[in-house]
């Protein structure tokens, strides 16, 4: 699967979100290699039974791939959900 070239709304975030990404899917008890975060795909593939291969993925169906982004942006959305909540809640005790 070749890498997409993402782009996010806020410039120079690219290395916080994929610490993100490895601390998110370590906490879901996934082993995570820092360095290769995207990696990760790979044993939540095998773990949903989604025929993940390195290289060219051309048979895969776009189910199959949902899947798998699913699982990993679905944690990821969550815990940035919880931290934005937690950043309110703080803002909240400092303006009382």
């Amino acid at each position: 699967m070749a890498r997409r070239n993402r782009r996010y709304a806020v410039p120079g975030v690219e290395q916080g979100m994929q610490t993100l990404k490895a601390n998110v899917m370590k906490q879901e008890g996934y082993t995570v290699n820092p360095d290769r975060p995207d990696d990760v795909k790979y044993e939540v593939a095998k773990e949903l039974g989604v025929p993940l291969q390195h290289g060219n993925n051309g048979a895969l169906t776009t189910e199959s791939a949902g899947q798998i982004g699913g699982k990993i942006g679905g944690s990821m959305v969550r815990e940035m959900i919880r931290l934005a909540q937690e950043q309110l809640a703080n803002t909240e005790q400092q303006n009382k």
